[in-house]
């Protein structure tokens, strides 16, 4: 029986980048015909023409089908709605800035046919697509993410995976608000290989990685696998605390000798210090509580606004609440 291999690409505001990236995707299939070959564009509520975009191009390719999310709710949110949904035997996801190597995809499922259930890419070096300061913020994100949720996480990590159907199942029964899917995959374990690759250059646009957006991500990612941060902050506590007793005995020698103790100065910039410290730590617990809150809210993490699937049976639902006004255009 024939496999399937279902590519599964969100996109936010990439009208210009998709047709460029449809072609590329066509001239593949036709060349590597040993798997039947599917694509699912998951539109993340963009703001410019992508959507018509993507209708027009399903109507010129068959196996291309669409996800329109009634809003942005974020990439990995996006890339789930296509896993959800995607019904191959093995699932590829990939970007839609046309930066991931199609040539790799081969490689991908040669290892995955040899046995292994994840195969995933990541940067073998410094490319001079990016700056000096994104490759810096890029090798300090994964640095610190590595560290504080205990998983290998190659730096210059990517979505582009190939992964098999079974993987596809568990990560369909994830429910969190707030994805971090890099960590999700390292976090599942299965036996899995990492592929170096050297990215492409955008055809069109910029990257959408801001600095706000890596701390946004390291924030959710870090505090979505690990409680390192509130172990670190009562260490902090404890070592200022051991720290400031060994100003005691000073203060009683100046007490006793009638010294007076001046440093107004110092004591300002001593409480400003402490304050915000506490500050910090009352944001770390209240990230945690905020995470908490979100999870226990009793709805989907997305909604299918329209798809051309073609059968209403062939999404994927929720038991709360469930989407019965979602249907194929």
């Amino acid at each position: 029986m024939e496999k399937v291999i279902t590519l599964v690409i969100p996109a936010y505001n990439e009208e210009h980048n998709l047709p460029v990236l449809v072609k590329k995707l066509s001239d593949f299939f036709q060349q590597y015909s040993r798997y039947r070959f599917e694509c699912i564009i998951v539109d993340d509520g963009s703001t410019d023409h992508s959507r018509e975009v993507i209708k027009k191009l399903s109507a010129e390719y068959k196996w291309l089908y669409y996800l329109f999310l009634s809003r942005n709710f974020g990439k990995d949110i996006a890339m789930k709605a296509g896993i959800d949904q995607a019904r191959g035997d093995a699932i590829i996801t990939m970007d839609a800035d046309g930066q991931h190597p199609l040539d790799l995809i081969p490689r991908f499922i040669q290892e995955w046919e040899s046995g292994y259930d994840v195969v995933y890419a990541y940067r073998k070096e410094a490319s001079d697509h990016y700056t000096y300061m994104q490759r810096l913020r890029s090798r300090l994100f994964y640095v610190i993410a590595s560290k504080l949720t205990d998983l290998d996480m190659e730096e210059g990590l990517s979505d582009f995976r190939l992964f098999s159907r079974r993987v596809a199942q568990i990560i369909t029964q994830f429910q969190d608000k707030e994805l971090f899917l890099r960590a999700i995959f390292k976090w599942i374990g299965f036996k899995q290989k990492g592929v170096p690759y050297q990215p492409l250059q955008r055809e069109y646009g910029t990257t959408k990685y801001t600095l706000r957006s890596l701390i946004r991500l390291s924030l959710q990612g870090i505090t979505s696998f690990s409680v390192k941060p509130l172990n670190m902050a009562i260490y902090l506590g404890l070592t200022i605390s051991i720290l400031s007793s060994l100003y005691i005995p000073y203060v009683i020698w100046s007490f006793m000798y009638n010294h007076p103790i001046s440093g107004w100065a110092s004591m300002i910039v001593t409480i400003a210090f402490f304050g915000g410290l506490q500050l910090m730590i009352l944001g770390i617990i209240g990230i945690y509580i905020g995470k908490l809150f979100i999870q226990t809210q009793f709805h989907p993490p997305y909604i299918i606004e329209s798809t051309n699937m073609q059968s209403a049976s062939y999404l994927h639902s929720y038991t709360y609440p469930e989407l019965h006004a979602i249907t194929p255009e």
